[in-house]
């Protein structure tokens, strides 16, 4: 079984209530390592304007590309689930190879000479059967977990939305309803 997220890129208004508790979950302070981000895509002039958002953390990718890149092997995929863990004891601060082989720019760092952290899929919340609080947080249900199979038949089989790295180096668990883009 792998786990992964759904994204509804229509639903989403970029107001970080997913980022906010994951921070406030996991205990990361202010600063630059955020486990989940949400970035904002505009193009167009006024008034053909358009706007989006993209809500991103680990997508637990099924050929994550981090574990290849990591000298020490402190990245791992759990298989009875497919979660990417990092063991941070076995991490080289400020080593970085693995930020710079990951298309979605999942992993984090505190400092310039910190360990990386990264998105957990909320492990003590999986363990007790919840979904991750990013999922529960969102006010507009634009978020959603649970095994990739039963989120495909849920949600269909969409794998990119604007904004969204190429999805065919890792295939990453994360399925979209993406928003249309911009016209011409």
């Amino acid at each position: 079984m792998q786990l992964g997220f759904y994204f509804d890129q229509q639903r989403c208004t970029g107001c970080y209530t997913c980022v906010v508790a994951c921070k406030q979950w996991n205990q990361v302070p202010p600063g630059t390592a955020s486990w989940r981000r949400v970035l904002t895509l505009e193009e167009g002039k006024f008034p053909h304007m358009w706007l989006a958002h993209l809500s991103l953390a680990c997508c637990h990718c099924v050929s994550p590309a981090c574990i290849t890149a990591c000298p020490t092997s402190a990245i791992r995929k759990r298989e009875k689930d497919g979660i990417v863990v990092v063991e941070q004891s076995l991490c080289i601060p400020g080593c970085r190879s693995c930020l710079y082989a990951c298309p979605y720019e999942a992993p984090q760092f505190r400092s310039e000479n910190s360990r990386m952290e990264k998105c957990d899929f909320c492990l003590d919340r999986i363990e007790e059967g919840k979904k991750p609080l990013c999922v529960i947080s969102c006010p507009l249900r634009a978020l959603d977990s649970g095994p990739v199979q039963e989120l495909e038949s849920t949600y269909g089989y969409i794998k990119s939305a604007p904004g969204f790295p190429s999805p065919a180096q890792t295939q990453p668990s994360i399925l979209f309803r993406p928003k249309a883009g911009p016209r011409p």
